[in-house]
């Protein structure tokens, strides 16, 4: 190898690593600030139950009463639904225990003695996660129950090769705004940070290094360079 190929080498390498280490922060909040946005899972407390929305289906069924009890009771646009003798019932935002004891309040006000009411959500079409950005199988993903950051990479396949792993950004929406916070998913793989909980509506965006990438390239299309920068790594 020529002493020309190999400051070529180097000062691309050089060059490359600055990119590497120059990566610009996003300002979000992160660490602890970041877990007061978007916490972590109490271990003492229970975890968030699910709460229907729109266009989700139920599973109503009134103890004892088959004429009441319903397989498939689909909420509509507006996140109401239509039960017999009470008519329309607003249910999106409540958990199942809270829509099952204002269905009994309302049949106890006039038709039924005490009413034992159960409801499932048989299929959930409004609490999903959205994972983007440097993950393998980018999507709109259905949560079945309490699901955490972890959860929701696994279900979009893990980041890729160039995933900025420190750069994991969740959004999520409340009632005075949407907020945003970084978390670094390296640290949360081997217990170093809490595992943060993710709630339907959460989009979750994995940062991508593209002087990584570039790099990655780069080597691939320079066989001089790639042994270059294995001998000195080796040393």
């Amino acid at each position: 190898m020529s002493g020309e190929s190999i400051l070529l080498g180097k000062t691309a390498i050089v060059a490359m690593c600055s990119l590497l280490a120059g990566c610009a922060s996003t300002g979000l909040p992160t660490g602890d600030q970041a877990y007061a946005v978007i916490p972590a899972p109490s271990s003492q407390a229970a975890p968030s139950e699910y709460r229907i929305g729109p266009l989700d289906i139920l599973k109503i069924t009134v103890f004892q009463e088959p004429d009441l009890s319903l397989e498939e009771v689909p909420v509509d646009a507006s996140g109401n639904i239509l039960f017999p003798l009470i008519g329309q019932v607003a249910v999106s935002g409540k958990t199942s225990t809270e829509l099952s004891n204002a269905i009994a309040d309302r049949l106890g006000e006039k038709y039924l003695v005490d009413p034992q009411v159960s409801t499932i959500v048989s299929t959930s079409a409004s609490q999903n996660v959205t994972v983007e950005g440097a993950v393998n199988k980018p999507g709109v993903f259905p949560l079945q129950g309490p699901t955490t950051l972890l959860q929701a990479m696994a279900l979009s396949e893990g980041p890729t090769q160039t995933a900025k792993l420190r750069e994991v950004i969740v959004f999520r929406r409340k009632e005075d705004g949407v907020y945003a916070a970084q978390f670094d998913l390296g640290a949360i793989r081997i217990g170093q940070a809490p595992n943060p909980e993710i709630l339907g509506g959460d989009i979750v965006v994995v940062g991508n290094s593209f002087a990584k990438q570039l790099f990655r390239d780069f080597l691939q299309l320079s066989p001089i360079l790639s042994t270059v920068f294995v001998r000195l790594s080796n040393n």
